[in-house]
């Protein structure tokens, strides 16, 4: 009889949470109340829209008027004219020629660049993209290489090395844990040199990037060309839920017919729709609150002794040990102030930081509130 006979087939998992614990990166779920009661410098509700009035009372209608689910998939009963009516305005918004909502941003991914690579194709991507794209990568059967990051010339080494046909460069435009900007200009040169196509992840742009908060392919002139697919989420700068493909017509027919994440989820549920589509309508008619995103960021960064101007609306405050920042994370909530805790492996090791985030609704006195405790949280910590 085999010794194993009788253990539990998950008993390894205590040893793996005895390492995590003793590494320090045991993590840990914290409900938050429906009103805030900390200075919420932690969300990636950007524009501060997830509790806008409009917002909540377009969400509020398109539950009463759809139902609660989208009840299937969108090539079922999921599909409403909310949904196309969100698509159509966003892909104006951005200068896209079309768009495609799927459940989620990870899932929109996942369909993006699996349905437009596969067998027989190469698919380079930069070391720091978000998880769904990595994962994205290993689905999609293709030959992948890894590129150190924001590394054009690299990049540009593996594309003219390569036997496959087609290839497929994927990177974030801004990138989550530290803020900066992908050289997307540089990236596509490159894609266009060697006839390979650009999926950019926009989940950090959209809202905060470019004229009105179009997004950074916007900025850099590359909405609207027909070598370049790029996705977002609505969970951010939108304040709602869901993710979108964005590019030519015939990627977005392409994915209605191969993106598994599109034919097999059900589709979006109409309530975030009608508030995603609201939040779009109130960025549209304010078009200050990107700057003003870009503005409390720099004034967060320059609270805590971040050298570099921000790009983005992220501010990372690199600690080094995961220790280190969690008991940060946690003193500046003890003081009412709500910070992310970055660690391993969403960062490299010794490189554990806070990941304070601006909203455009912060006011100065929240900004001042917020600058006195983190000086005296930072200050603690850097002393260890």
């Amino acid at each position: 009889m085999s010794t194993r006979a009788g253990l539990s087939p998950l008993a390894w998992l205590d040893d793996v949470e005895q390492q995590r614990r003793a590494a320090g990166l045991r993590r840990v779920l914290r409900s938050r109340p429906p009103i805030g009661t900390h200075l919420d410098l932690a969300s990636n509700d950007y524009l501060g829209l997830s509790q806008h009035p409009h917002v909540i009372d377009r969400g509020v209608a398109a539950l009463r008027t759809w139902g609660a689910g989208s009840t299937g998939s969108r090539l079922v009963t999921g599909n409403t004219e909310l949904h196309e009516s969100f698509e159509a305005k966003l892909a104006d918004f951005v200068g896209a020629e079309a768009a495609l909502v799927f459940s989620s941003g990870y899932t929109a991914n996942l369909g993006a660049v699996v349905a437009l690579s596969g067998i027989g194709s190469l698919l380079v991507s930069d070391a720091l993209t978000h998880a769904s794209l990595v994962d994205a990568c290993r689905l999609s059967k293709a030959r992948v290489v890894v590129t150190p990051h924001r590394d054009v010339d690299a990049v540009e080494a593996a594309l003219r090395a390569r036997t496959e046909e087609r290839a497929v460069v994927v990177t974030d435009s801004v990138f989550s844990a530290d803020g900066v900007l992908a050289p997307l200009h540089a990236l596509h040169a490159v894609c266009r040199r060697h006839g390979a196509l650009l999926i950019v992840d926009e989940a950090h742009g959209l809202g905060v990037r470019g004229g009105g908060g179009r997004g950074l392919v916007h900025e850099v002139g590359l909405a609207g060309a027909p070598d370049v697919v790029f996705t977002t989420t609505l969970s951010k700068a939108l304040g709602s839920q869901g993710g979108v493909v964005l590019g030519p017509a015939a990627v977005r027919a392409h994915l209605i017919d191969a993106a598994r994440p599109f034919i097999f989820d059900t589709g979006l549920a109409p309530a975030a729709v009608g508030a995603a589509l609201a939040a779009l309508e109130v960025l549209i008619d304010e078009p200050w609150r990107p700057g003003a995103v870009l503005q409390h960021a720099a004034r967060l960064a320059k609270t805590c002794g971040v050298a570099e101007v921000p790009e983005s609306a992220v501010v990372s405050v690199v600690l080094g040990e995961p220790e280190v920042a969690l008991e940060a994370a946690t003193a500046c909530l003890d003081r009412g102030v709500r910070v992310g805790c970055f660690r391993p492996p969403t960062v490299p090791a010794g490189t554990s930081r806070l990941r304070l985030t601006a909203r455009a609704s912060l006011s100065s006195e929240d900004l001042d509130a917020a600058g006195r405790v983190l000086t005296e949280v930072l200050d603690a910590a850097r002393r260890r």
